[in-house]
């Protein structure tokens, strides 16, 4: 398997959901939306590569964890390389988040590989590309307003969006 290629890593966030965090930051976005909070993970090429063991290990470690949060860049640019982690996310018990520029109906069409395989591992999706003129202060854990939280696994079941009404994500 080829290695993941991250911006860095936080081992005990507040800010990238509810709870105790470990939030991988993925290199690489295709979106490069203005006024985006982590230009430095556009390029596909910075960042440095890591051994998805070595990430398992380190959130074992931290029995304090609510949940691990898939940030970026486009955490969905390296589906395949996240899905080991986030198998292994939820065999600990541990909730899964995850950030994309992506809606969820482009991700389960099948237009972005290995997409649809990670979101059966993902509980909350905060999906679509950040819009600097929605940019709003008073979200939860969004940046702008056309951003959605999503019930991942409700809406595979459902087979359509729904909506997240954890009261800690909204």
């Amino acid at each position: 398997m080829k290695k993941l290629r991250i911006a860095g890593i936080v081992n005990d966030s507040i800010v990238d959901g509810p709870g105790l965090r470990y939030t991988i930051f993925t290199q690489g976005c295709p979106h490069h939306c203005e006024g985006c909070h982590n230009p430095q993970t556009h390029p596909f090429k910075g960042g440095k590569k890591v051994r998805q063991k070595k990430i398992c290990k380190e959130i074992q470690k931290n029995p304090l964890l609510y949940g691990v949060t898939f940030s970026g860049g486009d955490p969905m640019s390296q589906a395949k390389e996240l899905l080991p982690i986030a198998k292994f996310v939820k065999e600990q018990g541990l909730e899964l988040a995850c950030y994309t520029g992506y809606v969820y109906e482009q991700l389960v069409g099948g237009s972005v590989p290995y997409a649809k395989e990670l979101l059966s591992y993902i509980d909350i999706l905060i999906d679509g590309k950040f819009v600097l003129s929605q940019k709003s202060l008073n979200l939860k854990f969004k940046g702008s307003a056309n951003q959605r939280t999503i019930d991942v696994q409700a809406s595979l079941k459902k087979g359509e969006v729904v909506l997240s009404n954890n009261e800690k994500w909204i």
